[in-house]
């Protein structure tokens, strides 16, 4: 791997009996975007307040852009931006003015401020820059915190879920900026996301993380290769909660799962184990509204590797506890 933008050894962190990160190691490329991937409370947020020097690690250490997060945190902070999801703008103010205030914390000159700003001008749409934050859509405060974390030109920079809440259209054009960042500025950029579709479209890699442990890694084709299997899903016109007992026994079916109307059925020869699936569930009653073939996707690798889907909200009572605790 070239030279290490981030480097975590056995990091971790506890919330009283809550250990919301355990034993994390990881490394990230310089000029790298590296996709850390998993649901609400899986411990993302506590990992990036870490790295960013936020936060304390209880065990462990990290260094990042070549400084150690805990004995080095000033030089650390001078290297690194961070767009977190609780960063707060004032909306009396213009986007020029907090760029300004943002730049005068890094020490930065009148005539450096105003290069930088100009620069950044463009990830705002128009005149965006000069027009009170109050005016800014959803998506333009998240690319306003994204300019503002870049003011000072960092070397690494962390987006800690940047498209939640977002609408399509604004989520696009986010992540338009983010790719403009890596390929044409060359920053390294260490991305928390709960949404697969980011995570594959946006990553050179993508590291799974569940209830605070690091369960897979790799480029996000190659994960979907490992998970080996087709999906075939089924939309009944009724319930499919009797479907899974009618296809257990149907040659190539491996595994089926239930949800509502729908159902998703795994298979290594998906394209022959068509046909016998839609015959079984017509000879039981059961109506066929439609059948598709897909590919494996990083929810299927998700389900693989931990028996749970990324939606699921068995996970939210952690999020609520970790952010108590924080």
């Amino acid at each position: 791997m070239p030279d290490s933008a981030i480097v975590a050894e056995s990091l971790s962190r506890s919330f009283g009996d809550l250990k919301a990160v355990d034993e994390l190691s990881l490394e990230v490329a310089e000029g790298e975007i590296y996709g850390f991937l998993g649901p609400n409370g899986a411990g993302k947020t506590t990992a990036v307040r870490m790295l960013c020097t936020l936060l304390a690690p209880t065990s462990g250490r990290a260094c990042v852009a070549g400084f150690d997060v805990a004995k080095s945190p000033h030089q650390v902070r001078k290297r690194v931006g961070a767009a977190l999801q609780s960063t707060a703008l004032d909306a009396k103010m213009t986007g020029r003015e907090l760029l300004r205030i943002q730049g005068r914390y890094y020490g930065l000159n009148s005539a450096e401020i105003a290069n930088r700003c100009e620069e950044l001008a463009p990830i705002l749409e128009m005149d965006a820059i000069d027009r009170r934050v109050s005016t800014y859509s959803g998506g333009m405060k998240r690319r306003l915190d994204v300019a503002i974390a870049l003011i000072h030109s960092p070397s690494v920079l962390f987006l800690d879920e940047p498209t939640t809440g977002l609408d399509p259209s604004s989520r696009v054009k986010v992540w338009e900026e983010i790719r403009h960042l890596n390929n044409h500025m060359g920053v390294t950029i260490f991305l928390t996301t709960q949404y697969l579709e980011e995570a594959d479209e946006l990553a050179d890699r993508v590291a799974i993380f569940n209830s605070g442990h690091l369960v897979a890694e790799d480029d996000p084709e190659e994960l979907k290769r490992q998970v080996g299997k087709d999906v075939i899903v089924v939309n009944l016109g009724c319930s499919a909660t009797d479907a899974e007992a009618v296809l257990k026994d149907v040659s190539g079916v491996e595994h089926v799962e239930t949800s509502g109307t729908e159902l998703a059925i795994s298979s290594s020869q998906g394209a022959a184990t068509i046909s016998p699936v839609a015959l079984a569930l017509s000879a039981a009653d059961l109506p066929v509204v439609e059948l598709s073939l897909r590919t494996p996707t990083l929810d299927d690798v998700f389900f693989n590797l931990t028996g749970e889907r990324m939606d699921e909200e068995s996970h939210l009572s952690s999020e609520i506890a970790e952010e108590e605790a924080a």
